[in-house]
C-alpha cells in the first residue's frame, strides 16, 4: 500500500510529466504549491483529474467544453492560478 509521502511524491511526478508541456507548466507548478494541504477528499479529486486525457483538462480550463461537475471547483482553482502566474511574467 502506498503511504502518504509516497502519494504525493507520485501525484506531483504525474503533474510534471503529462504529455504536453501546456498541462506540465500549468498542473506541475499548481500541485507544487497546493497538493501537500489539500485535504484526502480534495486528492482524491485531483487523482481522478490526473486520470484524464490532456486534450480535455485544456479544453475544460480554457473554457472550451463543459468541465465535469466533479472537477469543476478544482479545475477553476487551476486556471485561476494559471492566470495569476502568467500576470507576473
Amino acid at each position: 500500500m502506498e503511504d502518504a509521502t509516497a502519494r504525493l511524491k507520485r501525484m506531483k511526478m504525474r503533474s510534471w510529466r503529462r504529455g504536453t508541456k501546456e498541462m506540465d507548466l500549468l498542473l506541475g507548478p499548481w500541485a507544487d504549491a497546493h497538493l501537500d494541504g489539500l485535504p484526502p477528499e480534495a486528492l482524491e479529486v485531483y487523482e481522478v483529474l490526473l486520470a484524464e486525457n490532456d486534450q480535455d483538462l485544456m479544453a475544460w480550463v480554457l473554457g472550451q467544453t463543459p468541465t465535469p461537475a466533479e472537477l469543476t471547483p478544482m479545475l477553476d482553482q487551476i486556471a485561476e492560478f494559471g492566470r495569476n502566474r502568467l500576470r507576473k511574467v
